[in-house]
């Protein structure tokens, strides 16, 4: 088949293909059926679906793309607790995201196609685009939480200094916050969040639940775990901070020095691929040379 009958199949493949999908959606997608629904009944509606997953706002123009993205509710949830977790909160971030998802892989197949002709390397360079937004999300996320991990300790000392000194656990909070906001900002966004739903309204140790669960991270649940327990029991603050602050301050410790027996290891590779050829070239290559024009050109002369 030459390539003037290839390109129109391919075309009319890809177009059937886009209608039979696009059929499938508008039958199956849950979110049509929501819509319908809103339309009917606006008030119930508004008072359950005016709120995303993590306790946003979301205004009537992103309830409106959110709909139109082939991606069932849940799945949208799963992205936006994730985009949260990278730091950037809301419902607009996540539509982003699942818009890249979907124009990414499309655009990065015209382009190769386009430009090769191929069919298979244009179906290559799509698939291989679609994990271009999860990689990077999960980069920013093991980013943020590793932020979050190496600044936990000073927030303690922080906190016991605010505590020790007669500050009451909120404004230590607060002023924890205001002092972490140029070293560690993405832990002083967590904790002026902690802050605004205990002055919206929520118990503390709802509070507190919800940075551990927004975080992920072990240190920061087992503070709050301790947190929790020395709220329940009225036990000193001030001492259950200074123990926990030593222990955090042994595991950051602990971090350090296993990235640094690391380093030799991973220093092998690019050592062996990259410094050692270069340096054989430069020190052996004027002696082969050399043998070569004594021993073997030499002989070849008549």
């Amino acid at each position: 088949m030459d390539a003037q009958t290839l390109v129109p199949v391919l075309v009319i493949f890809f177009a059937v293909a886009a209608a039979c999908a696009a059929g499938f959606w508008l039958l199956t997608d849950p979110q049509i059926v929501q819509r319908r629904l809103t339309r009917l009944a606006p008030a119930s509606a508004g008072s359950e679906g005016g709120t995303s997953v993590i306790g946003h706002e979301v205004s009537d123009t992103a309830r409106r793309w959110r709909s139109w993205i082939p991606k069932s509710p849940k799945e949208m949830g799963r992205i936006e607790r994730m985009m949260a977790s990278a730091g950037y909160h809301g419902a607009w971030p996540s539509i982003l995201f699942a818009l890249t998802q979907i124009a990414l892989p499309l655009i990065a197949f015209m382009l190769v196609w386009g430009a090769t002709r191929v069919l298979p390397i244009g179906l290559l360079a799509g698939g291989l685009a679609y994990f271009v937004p999860n990689m990077w999300l999960g980069r920013a996320i093991e980013a943020r939480r590793k932020e979050i991990r190496n600044g936990l300790p000073d927030a303690i000392d922080l906190l016991i200094v605010c505590v020790e000194s007669g500050s009451g656990i909120d404004q230590a909070l607060n002023r924890v916050a205001e002092e972490l906001a140029l070293p560690y900002p993405a832990l002083a966004h967590e904790i002026e969040l902690m802050c605004t739903e205990m002055r919206a309204g929520q118990t503390r140790l709802e509070a507190f639940r919800n940075f551990a669960e927004r975080t992920k991270v072990d240190d920061v649940r087992q503070l709050v775990a301790m947190l929790v327990q020395t709220d329940r029991f009225g036990t000193s603050i001030g001492q259950a901070l200074r123990t926990h602050a030593e222990t955090s301050r042994t595991k950051r410790r602990q971090r350090a020095e296993e990235k640094a027996a690391k380093l030799g290891v991973k220093l092998l590779f690019p050592l062996v691929f990259c410094l050692f050829p270069a340096f054989y070239l430069v020190v052996l290559g004027p002696s082969m040379l050399r043998i070569f024009r004594e021993f073997i050109w030499g002989m070849q002369r008549p």
